[in-house]
């Protein structure tokens, strides 16, 4: 593929970020048509240890994922672990893992290589297959490492993201919570003659008697005021 697909792909799965499942498809795709000799992929995402999401080109990927998963033992296993590359050149010669070597032949894949990207707490594992021994090797094929670069980036971004819009969303709840506290205090010196301490001291003891929250006491004071009650613990 020339530059400008390669550019074209990067920007298309950028556009996806607002799903992961669809960003790691996307991603595993990428990697079967940008890097020479790669036949299959699966992308996987982990947090804290545990995966969270999957993604392959073909079924035969992604049964090797749930074999791991179920066993314990494999190169994506071993990735996610140690947090660095591993290869297999040929997994006819393969005895580190003799059950996923067995299977990763049945199903007609020679040799791998599982890269692995980290933006804690997530960690990014894009695995590429091909259907000969030593085509993929985690130092010989720049383009897969080039790949997987996207996708991390993608992810990162997408992760902080996330982040921003919940500590956004915690803010704006924290200043409606004050502005209805507030208000319900002000109701409160004026129909005790206290203070404002006083007032959200009031509060506190009702939010504790009612087993409330203290928004929630204060909201039912300011309900009680506009309906034109008598202020009071609760109007």
């Amino acid at each position: 593929m020339t530059v400008e697909d390669l550019g074209h792909e990067a920007t298309e799965l950028v556009s996806l970020s607002n799903g992961e499942a669809k960003s790691l498809n996307k991603l595993a795709e990428m990697a079967v048509r940008q890097v020479p000799g790669c036949a299959a992929a699966h992308a996987t995402l982990w947090r804290d240890g545990e995966l969270a999401v999957m993604a392959a080109t073909h079924p035969d990927p992604a049964e090797l994922v749930d074999l791991e998963i179920k066993t314990g033992a494999g190169p994506l296993a071993v990735a996610v672990a140690e947090r660095k590359p591993v290869s297999c050149p040929d997994a006819v010669f393969e005895d580190r893992w003799p059950e996923w070597a067995e299977e990763a032949l049945r199903r007609g894949l020679r040799s791998s290589v599982h890269l692995v990207r980290q933006f804690p707490p997530m960690t990014l594992v894009l695995a590429l297959f091909a259907v000969r021994p030593g085509v993929l090797d985690a130092d010989g094929v720049p383009m897969a490492e080039m790949v997987a670069g996207f996708g991390s980036t993608v992810f990162a971004n997408t992760l902080a993201y996330g982040e921003a819009q919940r500590t956004a969303t915690q803010l704006k709840d924290s200043v409606a919570a004050r502005a209805v506290t507030d208000q319900a205090k002000g109701i409160l010196m004026h129909a005790l003659g206290c203070d404002a301490d006083q007032a959200l001291k009031h509060l506190r003891r009702e939010s504790q008697r009612r087993h409330l929250k203290v928004t929630e006491v204060a909201a039912r004071i300011i309900e009680s005021h506009a309906a034109g009650g008598r202020a009071g613990p609760l109007g």
